[in-house]
């Protein structure tokens, strides 16, 4: 019973969508806006650095306080609570009951869960974000081979079984989300994010 409380409890703070509430309080809604996802790059994309980053931050925040406050309610030493709350806080993001199911990609959040439950696995993951972006100027691209490169790093790393399973269903749950990025690159649609590429004169791949 304790663990469905943490699981409720962690999926009502994933919905706090932070693009969303800001969206209202300027009197907007980014899903009706550029990609119309609530996610902090399409926030970038359509209301700036600023507000772009709060988003993030915000999206971050929620992973972090589900597993390492949310996670340790009533005292438990539950092995499997950081994961069962980091799920459910990424699923509230990507489907907040608050905002009709309809949310971000769970990126950002996904950050602060794997973040707060073993920090060293953003040594990779962000470096391989930095490196597909410059290399590609894809978003979604990079997301997805930095969240799969989690569960290969794990793989070799030989850690803990219940965060390498956690993070290999991670890696597929942002691919699904990422599903229409995938769909944008194969028809050569998907928006691509010239500032940050080295060779801008290259092909889009």
């Amino acid at each position: 019973m304790e663990i469905i409380i943490r699981a409720i409890l962690s999926y009502l703070i994933g919905s706090l969508s932070g693009s969303l509430i800001l969206g209202k309080i300027r009197g907007i809604d980014i899903r009706k806006e550029g990609s119309g996802n609530a996610g902090s790059t399409n926030a970038f994309r359509t209301q700036g650095k600023l507000f772009a980053l709060i988003v993030l931050l915000i999206d971050v925040l929620k992973g972090i306080v589900a597993v390492v406050f949310i996670a340790n309610v009533f005292e438990t030493n539950s092995n499997i609570s950081p994961y069962i709350c980091g799920g459910a806080v990424i699923i509230g993001h990507v489907y907040p009951i608050l905002f009709g199911f309809k949310g971000g990609k769970g990126a950002g959040t996904a950050i602060g869960v794997v973040g707060a439950i073993n920090p060293v696995v953003l040594l990779i993951a962000i470096p391989v974000w930095i490196v597909v972006l410059v290399l590609s100027g894809f978003v979604g691209l990079a997301t997805m081979l930095s969240s799969i490169s989690i569960p290969v790093y794990l793989y070799f790393a030989e850690v803990d079984i219940n965060f390498s399973v956690f993070s290999l269903i991670l890696a597929l749950f942002v691919v699904f989300t990422h599903r229409s990025n995938i769909r944008r690159m194969i028809n050569g649609t998907e928006n691509c994010f010239e500032k940050a590429k080295i060779l801008r004169n290259s092909k889009q791949i």
